[in-house]
Protein backbone atom coordinates (compact mmCIF):
# COMPACT_ATOMS: atom_id res chain seq x y z
CA UNK A 1 0.00 0.00 0.00
CA UNK A 2 1.35 3.54 -0.77
CA UNK A 3 1.29 6.34 1.75
CA UNK A 4 1.18 9.79 -0.37
CA UNK A 5 1.95 12.87 1.60
CA UNK A 6 -0.73 15.65 2.05
CA UNK A 7 -0.49 19.01 2.79
CA UNK A 8 0.32 19.62 6.63
CA UNK A 9 0.70 23.06 8.92
CA UNK A 10 4.11 23.83 8.46
CA UNK A 11 4.22 25.08 12.33
CA UNK A 12 3.93 21.39 12.72
CA UNK A 13 6.33 20.30 10.57
CA UNK A 14 8.73 22.71 12.46
CA UNK A 15 7.51 21.13 15.99
CA UNK A 16 8.74 17.53 14.60
CA UNK A 17 11.71 18.69 12.84
CA UNK A 18 12.91 20.41 16.31
CA UNK A 19 11.92 17.65 18.56
CA UNK A 20 14.13 15.23 15.95
CA UNK A 21 16.86 17.39 16.34
CA UNK A 22 16.66 17.41 20.00
CA UNK A 23 16.76 13.65 20.37
CA UNK A 24 19.67 13.64 18.18
CA UNK A 25 21.33 15.36 20.41
CA UNK A 26 19.82 12.89 23.28
CA UNK A 27 20.68 9.65 21.43
CA UNK A 28 23.53 10.57 19.16
CA UNK A 29 23.80 7.43 18.05
CA UNK A 30 20.92 5.99 16.48
CA UNK A 31 20.84 2.07 16.45
CA UNK A 32 18.35 -0.60 16.37
CA UNK A 33 17.16 -2.28 20.05
CA UNK A 34 17.55 -5.72 18.41
CA UNK A 35 20.79 -6.94 18.42
CA UNK A 36 21.09 -8.69 14.49
CA UNK A 37 24.61 -7.81 13.87
CA UNK A 38 23.69 -6.60 10.63
CA UNK A 39 22.93 -9.91 9.38
CA UNK A 40 19.44 -9.34 7.24
CA UNK A 41 17.86 -12.43 7.65
CA UNK A 42 18.02 -12.42 11.71
CA UNK A 43 16.70 -9.38 11.65
CA UNK A 44 13.93 -10.62 10.32
CA UNK A 45 13.34 -12.96 12.71
CA UNK A 46 14.18 -11.44 15.38
CA UNK A 47 11.29 -8.51 14.72
CA UNK A 48 8.69 -11.06 14.73
CA UNK A 49 9.70 -12.51 17.85
CA UNK A 50 9.68 -9.35 19.63
CA UNK A 51 5.82 -9.31 19.44
CA UNK A 52 4.41 -8.43 22.62
CA UNK A 53 7.86 -9.43 24.34
CA UNK A 54 10.59 -7.28 25.15
CA UNK A 55 13.81 -6.91 23.22
CA UNK A 56 15.91 -7.82 25.90
CA UNK A 57 14.34 -10.69 26.46
CA UNK A 58 14.51 -11.78 22.47
CA UNK A 59 18.00 -10.51 22.21
CA UNK A 60 19.22 -13.14 24.99
CA UNK A 61 16.98 -15.93 23.31
CA UNK A 62 18.31 -15.22 20.06
CA UNK A 63 21.35 -15.94 21.58
CA UNK A 64 20.81 -19.54 22.03
CA UNK A 65 18.61 -19.65 18.70
CA UNK A 66 21.39 -18.32 16.33
CA UNK A 67 23.72 -20.76 17.88
CA UNK A 68 21.77 -23.80 17.25
CA UNK A 69 20.56 -22.40 13.62
CA UNK A 70 22.90 -20.18 12.52
CA UNK A 71 22.20 -19.93 9.09
CA UNK A 72 18.72 -19.21 7.90
CA UNK A 73 18.57 -22.76 5.66
CA UNK A 74 19.51 -24.55 9.02
CA UNK A 75 16.69 -22.73 10.65
CA UNK A 76 14.48 -23.94 7.94
CA UNK A 77 14.84 -27.14 8.21
CA UNK A 78 15.09 -27.21 11.80
CA UNK A 79 12.45 -29.16 13.89
CA UNK A 80 9.45 -26.87 14.61
CA UNK A 81 9.23 -28.54 18.74
CA UNK A 82 13.21 -27.67 19.25
CA UNK A 83 12.36 -24.28 18.12
CA UNK A 84 9.45 -23.83 19.91
CA UNK A 85 11.32 -24.79 23.08
CA UNK A 86 13.76 -22.74 22.49
CA UNK A 87 11.49 -19.08 21.73
CA UNK A 88 9.03 -20.11 24.77
CA UNK A 89 10.48 -17.27 26.61
CA UNK A 90 9.38 -14.50 24.32
CA UNK A 91 5.67 -16.03 24.55
CA UNK A 92 3.17 -16.76 21.69
CA UNK A 93 5.77 -19.67 21.08
CA UNK A 94 3.97 -21.89 18.90
CA UNK A 95 2.76 -19.39 16.58
CA UNK A 96 6.39 -17.53 16.56
CA UNK A 97 8.04 -20.67 15.91
CA UNK A 98 5.95 -21.83 13.08
CA UNK A 99 5.52 -18.09 11.45
CA UNK A 100 9.70 -17.81 11.41
CA UNK A 101 10.49 -21.76 10.30
CA UNK A 102 8.18 -20.43 7.47
CA UNK A 103 9.95 -17.37 6.61
CA UNK A 104 12.99 -18.78 6.46
CA UNK A 105 11.52 -21.12 4.07
CA UNK A 106 10.63 -18.59 1.87
CA UNK A 107 13.60 -16.38 2.36
CA UNK A 108 15.59 -19.72 1.05
CA UNK A 109 13.32 -21.05 -1.29
CA UNK A 110 11.58 -18.25 -3.25
CA UNK A 111 14.72 -15.72 -2.86
CA UNK A 112 17.86 -17.49 -2.50
CA UNK A 113 18.50 -16.21 0.96
CA UNK A 114 18.72 -12.61 0.20
CA UNK A 115 16.24 -10.62 1.78
CA UNK A 116 13.97 -8.34 -0.98
CA UNK A 117 13.92 -4.97 -0.61
CA UNK A 118 10.26 -4.33 -1.84
CA UNK A 119 7.78 -3.75 1.26
CA UNK A 120 4.92 -5.59 -0.75
CA UNK A 121 7.20 -8.64 -0.82
CA UNK A 122 8.07 -8.13 2.86
CA UNK A 123 4.63 -7.95 3.80
CA UNK A 124 4.14 -11.61 2.12
CA UNK A 125 6.67 -13.06 4.64
CA UNK A 126 4.62 -15.17 7.07
CA UNK A 127 3.93 -13.06 10.36
CA UNK A 128 5.36 -9.63 8.66
CA UNK A 129 3.03 -6.91 9.20
CA UNK A 130 3.90 -2.64 8.02
CA UNK A 131 5.99 -2.45 11.49
CA UNK A 132 8.28 -5.07 10.45
CA UNK A 133 8.48 -4.59 7.08
CA UNK A 134 8.92 -1.10 7.69
CA UNK A 135 11.74 -1.76 10.32
CA UNK A 136 13.23 -3.95 7.61
CA UNK A 137 13.76 -1.65 4.38
CA UNK A 138 14.99 1.37 7.52
CA UNK A 139 17.61 -0.59 9.30
CA UNK A 140 18.65 -2.66 6.33
CA UNK A 141 18.48 -0.67 2.75
CA UNK A 142 18.30 2.62 4.14
CA UNK A 143 14.83 3.29 2.69
CA UNK A 144 12.57 5.69 3.97
CA UNK A 145 10.70 4.00 7.05
CA UNK A 146 8.32 4.63 9.87
CA UNK A 147 8.04 1.92 12.02
CA UNK A 148 4.78 2.42 14.30
CA UNK A 149 5.50 0.21 17.36
CA UNK A 150 3.86 0.70 20.45
CA UNK A 151 6.72 3.65 21.45
CA UNK A 152 6.20 5.19 18.40
CA UNK A 153 2.30 5.02 18.89
CA UNK A 154 2.18 6.54 22.63
CA UNK A 155 4.32 9.69 22.13
CA UNK A 156 3.23 11.07 18.88
CA UNK A 157 0.29 11.52 20.64
CA UNK A 158 1.81 12.48 23.66
CA UNK A 159 3.96 15.40 21.91
CA UNK A 160 1.21 16.44 20.21
CA UNK A 161 2.55 15.16 16.32
CA UNK A 162 -0.46 13.04 16.02
CA UNK A 163 -3.46 15.20 16.60
CA UNK A 164 -5.87 13.64 17.69
CA UNK A 165 -4.26 11.02 19.35
CA UNK A 166 -4.68 7.80 17.61
CA UNK A 167 -3.38 3.98 18.69
CA UNK A 168 -3.97 3.24 14.79
CA UNK A 169 -0.85 2.30 13.75
CA UNK A 170 -1.29 3.01 10.07
CA UNK A 171 -2.54 6.43 11.26
CA UNK A 172 0.59 7.40 13.07
CA UNK A 173 2.74 6.07 10.42
CA UNK A 174 1.45 8.23 7.49
CA UNK A 175 1.03 11.39 9.99
CA UNK A 176 4.73 10.79 10.91
CA UNK A 177 5.87 10.39 7.07
CA UNK A 178 4.13 13.56 6.40
CA UNK A 179 6.08 15.60 9.43
CA UNK A 180 9.55 13.25 9.35
CA UNK A 181 12.21 14.21 6.95
CA UNK A 182 12.30 10.80 5.16
CA UNK A 183 15.89 10.80 5.47
CA UNK A 184 15.34 10.70 9.47
CA UNK A 185 12.47 9.00 10.04
CA UNK A 186 14.28 5.53 10.90
CA UNK A 187 16.69 6.90 13.29
CA UNK A 188 14.08 8.67 14.55
CA UNK A 189 12.16 5.54 15.53
CA UNK A 190 14.88 3.76 17.03
CA UNK A 191 15.50 6.91 18.96
CA UNK A 192 11.82 7.22 20.54
CA UNK A 193 12.12 3.41 21.79
CA UNK A 194 15.11 4.76 23.96
CA UNK A 195 13.41 7.26 24.76
CA UNK A 196 10.08 5.80 25.30
CA UNK A 197 12.26 3.50 27.94
CA UNK A 198 13.89 6.15 29.82
CA UNK A 199 11.95 8.76 29.94
CA UNK A 200 8.24 8.38 28.30
CA UNK A 201 7.14 5.38 30.04
CA UNK A 202 3.60 4.28 29.36
CA UNK A 203 3.11 4.50 32.98
CA UNK A 204 5.28 7.29 35.06
CA UNK A 205 6.54 9.20 32.06
CA UNK A 206 9.00 11.74 33.95
CA UNK A 207 7.48 14.87 32.88
CA UNK A 208 9.03 17.18 35.16
CA UNK A 209 12.73 16.65 34.17
CA UNK A 210 11.76 15.33 30.46
CA UNK A 211 14.17 17.13 27.95
CA UNK A 212 11.39 17.36 25.53
CA UNK A 213 8.70 18.56 28.03
CA UNK A 214 8.82 22.42 26.25
CA UNK A 215 7.48 20.78 22.81
CA UNK A 216 5.18 18.31 24.49
CA UNK A 217 1.43 19.24 24.37
CA UNK A 218 0.85 16.84 27.40
CA UNK A 219 2.95 18.88 29.76
CA UNK A 220 1.78 22.30 28.28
Amino acid sequence: MEIKNNKVDPRLKEKAERIVERLKEIYPESRCALEYNGEPWKLLVMSRLSAQCTDKRVNEVSLTLFEKYPTPEALAEGELSDIENIVRPCGLYKVKASDIKKECQKLVYEYGGALPCDMDKLLEFPGVGRKIANLLVGDIFGKPAIVADTHCIRISSRLGLVSPPSKNPLVVEKTLRELVNEKEGSDFCHRIVFFGREVCSARKPMCSTCPLSDLCDKVM
